[in-house]
């Protein structure tokens, strides 16, 4: 499938976000940056430290674009389609933890 492709809704958009996570390291650092940004921002509430809030794109994103950059070897689909990446990033957080998705 093309990077430029159009997906008329997530459940067209989700089986090539799959494709584009095939190697297992990579949803390993998803992984590990979706559960850091849940700690850190559970974290930030119950403690009143509302600045470590921000920090939250960069932990999220940071660990899952070297997954790309590094293991993976493309580009991450929130170039291309930011808001669809994002609920994917939750679902297949999900799946794995479900055990859906090979951890």
């Amino acid at each position: 499938m093309s990077d430029a492709q159009s997906f008329r809704n997530f459940a067209e958009f989700y089986p090539y976000y799959l494709e584009e996570h095939s190697d297992v390291t990579c949803r390993r650092l998803h992984f590990v940056g979706s559960l850091l940004v849940l700690i850190v921002g559970a974290w930030a509430l119950v403690t009143g430290k509302f600045i470590w809030l921000l920090s939250l794109p960069l932990i999220g994103y940071g660990f899952a674009w070297v997954g790309h950059f590094k293991f993976e070897k493309n580009r991450p689909a929130t170039f291309k389609h930011p808001f669809y990446s994002l609920m994917g990033d939750w679902v297949m957080f999900k799946d794995m933890l479900v055990g859906r998705i090979r951890f």
